[in-house]
């Protein structure tokens, strides 16, 4: 097997197209949906908006967000 160091160099004598879409597929293959991952949010958002209707949550503006951080 080839060494990530060799591959390294190796990308690095591309030219700059040629690496930036080198870039684009490697960080597009860590992209894959995990399914275990999918459901665990799903259940979260689903809890919290439960939590939201029965009035154990309160809603902040995006407006409110905003103007935290500026």
């Amino acid at each position: 097997m080839v060494s990530p160091e060799t591959i390294l160099e190796e990308a690095l004598s591309l030219q700059p197209t040629q690496r930036a879409k080198l870039i684009d597929k490697l960080l597009s293959s860590l992209d894959q949906p995990d399914a275990t991952f999918e459901a665990l949010w799903a259940e979260e958002a689903e809890s919290r908006l439960d939590a939201y209707a029965r009035g154990e949550l309160s809603a902040v503006s995006l407006e409110e967000v905003l103007a935290k951080y500026r």
